[in-house]
Formats: structure tokens, C-alpha cells, sequence
């Protein structure tokens, strides 16, 4: 079966993870931006390039389950800062990053086609040299999300033009089940609520990288 290329990395990129490597001690490497930005295609692609000496752990394994949301009244805004296990994200990647050599520190991974995370799916191995995380709001000044600057090494935020971000949203949410309306309505009420917020973070990033 043919299969697509694997995406390429920007220059800029492969520098930065080659000095994240290159130390004697594990690194965790942050991702963050807008929805729809390409966070998680990007992590993949890192991962893909460096193999074993990578690892992602995406942030969405911390989306509250849907009957939390529904219970908290929150199930219409599910990606918005307070829909997700924020201070279990900060505790595993504490663990992460001072994870013993004899010890496999299990995560938890958003399973988009059913709209749940899953406990214990990413097996972190203490071998592995870099970890990535990806997400939204590993930027965000509030509390607890303001103490991830102290555990991840490195953090970038993709920019990627607007119009192709939102043809990327409306694309995803038309895939998982939505009409277009729908889609164009959740983008409108949720996603573009948290894109604004997201971007206030922009100038702390170590580095912006445009990703098209």
C-alpha cells in the first residue's frame, strides 16, 4: 500500500532538537499554538525523523471525560482551558522530567474518533532522550498551567496563516462527524475563543516557527 512521505522538517527545527539531544541529561520540548495549527503533525514528524530517542506526550490526554464535562456544564466549550486535568498534565511532566532510570511512567492519549482519553496508553521509557508534548495552552499565565515553563526545556509556537488553520479545523471537525455548519459554529463559539487566548502567549515562546 503506498504511504506518504513523511513531512519534512524546517531547518530551524532539526537544529534546535540536535542541541535538545545533544546534552547529557533528558529534555522535554514543548509544542504549542492555535487550534488547527498542525501540533500534533509536527510532533509526529519529530518523532518520525528521531525515532527511538523520541517520545510525545500529547497534552489532550487530559481532556476531562465527557460525562465530567456534562456534570460541570462545560461539555459546549470541551478544549477550553478549564476542560482538562490541567494540574495531572503539570504532575506527569514533573515525573517526566525527573523520571528514575528504572522506572516506565505510563500517559494517557486522546482517542479523537471516540472524543475520550484513555489511561496508560504512552509507555515513557527512562531511555529515551527527548520528550515532546504538544498543546494548547502550555503557554497560558494561569495556574497551574504558568508551571510548565519550569519543566520544559524548549518551547515553540507554530505560526501558520489563519485561513489555512481554519480550512484545517473545518476539515477535522467535518471528518469526525460534524455538518459543515456545525463545524463553522464550534469554530466560531470554541476554537477561535482559545486561539485568541492562546496567541496573548506567543512572545514567550524560545522560538516561533512557521509551519505550513
Amino acid at each position: 500500500m503506498k504511504t506518504n512521505p513523511p513531512m519534512p522538517l524546517p531547518e530551524l527545527c532539526q537544529q534546535r532538537i540536535h542541541q535538545l539531544l545533544a546534552g547529557a541529561s533528558r529534555n522535554i520540548l514543548g509544542i504549542v499554538a492555535t487550534p488547527g495549527a498542525g501540533k500534533s503533525t509536527l510532533a509526529q514528524a519529530i518523532q518520525t525523523q528521531f525515532g527511538d530517542a523520541v517520545q510525545v506526550v500529547p497534552m489532550d490526554g487530559f481532556h476531562l471525560a465527557n460525562s465530567e464535562l456534562q456534570r460541570l456544564g462545560r461539555r459546549n466549550r470541551k478544549g477550553a482551558p478549564d476542560t482538562f486535568d490541567a494540574a495531572g498534565y503539570v504532575n506527569l511532566m514533573r515525573r517526566i522530567h525527573a523520571q528514575s532510570a528504572d522506572e516506565v511512567i505510563y500517559a494517557p492519549e486522546f482517542r479523537r474518533e471516540m472524543e475520550e482519553a484513555i489511561a496508560g496508553a504512552i509507555a515513557v521509557q527512562p531511555s529515551t532522550r527527548l520528550i515532546v508534548t504538544e498543546g494548547n495552552y502550555l503557554l497560558l499565565e494561569d495556574a497551574p498551567w504558568n508551571q510548565l515553563r519550569a519543566v520544559l526545556d524548549d518551547i515553540w509556537y507554530l505560526d501558520v496563516p489563519d485561513d489555512l488553520r481554519y480550512s484545517r479545523l473545518l476539515a477535522r471537525h467535518m471528518h469526525f462527524g460534524r455538518t459543515e455548519q456545525q463545524a463553522r459554529d464550534w469554530i466560531a463559539s470554541t476554537d477561535e475563543p482559545n486561539a485568541v487566548r492562546i496567541a496573548q502567549g506567543r512572545a514567550r515562546a524560545d522560538v516561533c516557527v512557521p509551519w505550513v
